[in-house]
């Protein structure tokens, strides 16, 4: 008995002789149909245009389930990579919101300081009997006496016993003044005494440092306390070194028949001051003297 061959040839598998022969007759179905195709392009240009529309509609649903599958394919891949890159992803966010917060408070410091110095500008523009602009360089906060350092002195027309303020309110008053720097008594200095009047109705009152950091408001009038929590002491002008209505310190607290405030202008929170004339009322006018009889 004789072992079968290994190579054998297709004319000994009837199966391979029929799927032989079924492609030789696709493939001939296929030539024969793309050539009638061909003719019937030339021939009849309008029935091929209907067998393309009809070859269109037959394979459109096709094409578009194609594109579907493909579609959600690419949306599967996608969003198994946005959950692989949530943490990179979340992390560039942060890093993005932090700088955009960080922009935003420049921002506002930016149009606080602009505002500070048009108020600045506006007071130095009112007011034709200012001296200087300096800037304060130093101040005590632990001491019972309190002094403030600017950077201006006789040089630019700085002397003692002028009114220092700055747009928030009241500093004080120099004392000392040097060729290019003098000192500054601060209201809440205990040996510093303001004549000042309640903005809500004009009360009178004395405001007196109290060596620290705060004011104390005492009543010239009688009635008893007129002062409430949140109320504006002004600058009454009496005495003629302060100015008028010139913001002092706001009330805290009251006791007894005293009341304790917080100045408005803070020295170690500033950066400029300005310097001005001492404030005095025009002289009451002179009676003119009666003219002589007539003989």
């Amino acid at each position: 008995m004789k072992a079968p061959t290994r190579n054998r040839r297709p004319g000994f598998s009837r199966r391979a002789q029929y799927g032989l022969f079924l492609s030789y007759v696709v493939a001939v179905t296929g030539i024969l149909v793309g050539l009638g195709l061909i003719v019937v392009a030339h021939v009849d240009p309008q029935g091929f245009g209907a067998i393309r529309g009809t070859a269109m509609d037959v394979t459109t649903p096709i094409s578009s389930a194609g594109r579907g599958v493909v579609r959600g394919a690419g949306n599967v891949v996608d969003g198994v990579g946005a959950y692989f890159f949530a943490a990179s992803r979340n992390a560039a966010m942060a890093r993005e919101l932090d700088a955009d917060r960080r922009d935003l408070v420049r921002a506002r410091i930016l149009a606080l300081e602009n505002e500070r110095l048009r108020r600045m500008l506006k007071l130095v523009d009112n007011r034709p009997a200012s001296v200087a602009v300096a800037r304060i360089v130093g101040s005590t906060g632990v001491s019972s006496r309190r002094f403030a350092t600017l950077n201006a002195g006789s040089v630019q027309g700085v002397r003692p016993g002028q009114p220092v303020r700055s747009p928030e309110g009241l500093i004080g008053h120099v004392t000392d003044a040097g060729a290019f720097a003098s000192r500054v008594l601060l209201i809440t200095d205990n040996s510093s005494v303001v004549p000042v009047r309640l903005a809500r109705g004009g009360a009178p009152a004395l405001a007196a440092g109290r060596g620290d950091g705060g004011i104390e408001i005492r009543p010239l009038g009688a009635g008893g306390n007129p002062f409430n929590r949140g109320d504006i002491v002004l600058t009454s002008g009496t005495g003629g070194l302060y100015p008028p209505d010139v913001p002092v310190a706001v009330i805290l607290r009251k006791e007894g028949d005293i009341a304790v405030a917080w100045p408005l202008a803070n020295p170690s929170q500033l950066d400029y001051a300005v310097v001005e004339q001492p404030f005095a009322g025009l002289p009451p006018p002179v009676p003119a003297a009666p003219a002589p009889a007539k003989r």
